[in-house]
């Protein structure tokens, strides 16, 4: 097998015998910014479960681009909290930090291609522009607010070098008015329209790092991942990272979003949850086998 850190300069399509599906390539992707919760177990289980169910081979991504909210000591606990409860995968670890070069050369791709575009705007900008209140919290990868029409540029206006222009924010243009479809192996069939259910979106910041679609999107091409199992709210996510596939050329993995697990107050889980936290629970004296059965 080969090494899943590669880092080719351009992602290529994979290549398989005539008529032989692909074997079955899964992963994990946790992010290292706060304490797993029943919510990450519970998707992470049903990744792992679908992995050994088909025989295949399931890898552990480290999302660690959020130099803000990073921490090594959540890495410690992310790496033991999965090994306490029974999770194996193929090594070594990839880590996304290490793998710039690869992200890098996948917008200079984009870039080529004319499929981007800088953009100086601003979150306020362009909360300002579609009459919305001004949030305070950093929106979630699915949450990205559409972005105006009247802030892209003319599809025919040259772009500046990506040498000069890696220090500001480049967004994807999308095909408005195109209806993209997937059929989801938990949810079904599902479709959304380009420019009504989702805007131009960032794939690149100007902190010199992808956007999370971006380096998702790269990740599990280079990785030739057959399958992404996630969260029901990363369906929006799956359109924009279509279309980042199709733009470089590579066959786009089949995806399973998994139902979300809800507090008492029906609020979906998040890394505030810290009562159910796997540390928490844990610390409580729960057991992996009494966790996982509550799935």
């Amino acid at each position: 097998m080969s090494n899943p850190n590669s880092q080719p300069s351009t992602l290529s399509p994979a290549h398989s015998a005539p008529g032989a599906p692909a074997p079955y390539r899964g992963r994990l992707a946790p992010s290292p910014t706060g304490h797993l919760h029943l919510g990450h177990a519970r998707t992470f289980w049903l990744a792992a479960d679908r992995a050994r169910a088909a025989g295949g081979t399931l890898f552990l991504r480290n999302d660690d681009l959020d130099a803000i909210r990073f921490r090594l000591d959540f890495v410690a606990a992310m790496l033991e909290d999965l090994r306490w409860l029974g999770f194996t995968w193929t090594e070594p670890i990839i880590n996304q930090s290490e793998r710039l070069p690869l992200y890098r050369a996948a917008l200079a791709q984009l870039h080529a291609a004319g499929a981007i575009f800088p953009c100086t705007r601003t979150r306020r900008d362009v909360l300002d522009a579609l009459g919305a209140p001004h949030e305070g919290a950093a929106p979630a990868p699915d949450d990205e607010p559409i972005y105006p029409p009247q802030f892209r540029p003319p599809a025919d206006a040259p772009l500046p070098p990506l040498s000069d222009a890696l220090a500001v924010n480049w967004r994807l243009r999308v095909p408005d008015g195109e209806t993209l479809t997937f059929h989801d192996n938990s949810l079904g069939p599902q479709s959304a329209t380009a420019g009504r259910d989702f805007g131009d979106f960032l794939v690149w910041r100007k902190d010199g790092v992808p956007s999370y679609q971006l380096a998702c999107a790269v990740d599990d091409a280079d990785l030739r991942i057959t399958e992404v199992v996630r969260g029901a709210d990363l369906v929006k996510s799956t359109f924009r990272q279509l279309l980042i596939f199709r733009a470089l050329g590579v066959p786009a993995p089949q995806f399973f979003h998994a139902p979300l697990m809800l507090d008492a107050a029906g609020v979906r889980l998040a890394k505030r949850h810290d009562a159910l936290s796997l540390r928490t629970l844990r610390e409580q004296g729960k057991t992996p086998d009494a966790i996982i059965d509550a799935f």
